[in-house]
């Protein structure tokens, strides 16, 4: 849906039609219009551009930074296992929707703060998830046989410790792109991420909560439409888990 958007969406998402406002679901605009007489439908299919967009590049750039840290203080351990794990303690120690709505405070909102911040919040817990299957896997033998052939760190960590531990992290990213739908959703609610006219769910939501009694049409839709989206990721991450992890299986 987010891909084919200019196919799929009958109207502009920015079309104005004031003469037509808060109008119902009807055969021309079957979710209805919303107070600036925009469609509804259309404005919910570009707004999947912005979570997809925004859950997968926040997944993959706190993926990237979570690994290397996690690495780093799961291979070498001592100062560096602490220094590392301790500011990754000061950050888990702040609930994540709070130390957000900071950042965007002080980052001011668009739709780039929305990814960096989400990014700076989210790469502990794959740090952490790293640093564990690390120590895990560093004591086994063929990391031993490996570093007894003279093996590099950086040959050992990506060559060798990274297809152990890519299940986990697929894992992990699958409900970290639902959680960062969700945060989105929740920062643009607030007038803290995606700023209009550019379609968002969050927004979308923000600006139907007004008329819910009356039109309720216009909060109802957008919330339904993330509530899918999260629940697909949800589903993507049980059965991935279901499918790597050798315990869960039954034979």
């Amino acid at each position: 849906m987010a891909l084919f958007a200019p196919i799929l969406a009958p109207y502009s998402p920015n079309q104005i039609d004031l003469a037509h406002r808060l109008t119902k679901p009807s055969p021309n605009h079957f979710l209805g219009q919303d107070s600036l007489g925009r469609d509804i439908f259309s404005r919910i299919i570009y707004g999947s551009r912005i979570s997809v967009w925004v859950g997968f590049s926040t997944v993959i750039l706190a993926t990237l930074f979570g690994f290397i840290f996690g690495a780093l203080a799961g291979y070498y351990g001592g100062w560096v296992d602490g220094l590392i794990m301790r500011f990754v303690d000061i950050l888990m120690a702040f609930p994540g929707i709070l130390l957000a709505i900071a950042l965007m405070s002080v980052l001011g909102p668009s739709l780039n703060n929305v990814i960096l911040t989400l990014c700076l919040i989210g790469w502990v817990g794959y740090a952490r998830l790293v640093r564990g299957q690390i120590l895990f896997l560093r004591e086994t033998e063929f990391i031993t046989a490996g570093e007894a052939l003279g093996l590099g760190p950086v040959r050992i960590i990506f060559g060798h410790i990274l297809p152990n531990i890519l299940g986990p992290l697929m894992v992990q990213a699958t409900f970290g792109m639902a959680g960062n739908i969700v945060a989105e959703a929740g920062l643009s609610f607030l007038g803290l991420g995606v700023q209009p006219p550019t379609p968002s769910w969050g927004a979308m939501l923000n600006e139907g909560r007004a008329v819910l009694l009356s039109n309720s049409n216009l909060t109802t839709f957008p919330g339904l439409a993330i509530m899918i989206m999260v629940l697909g990721f949800n589903f993507i991450g049980d059965g991935l888990r279901d499918a790597v992890d050798p315990k869960l299986k039954i034979y």
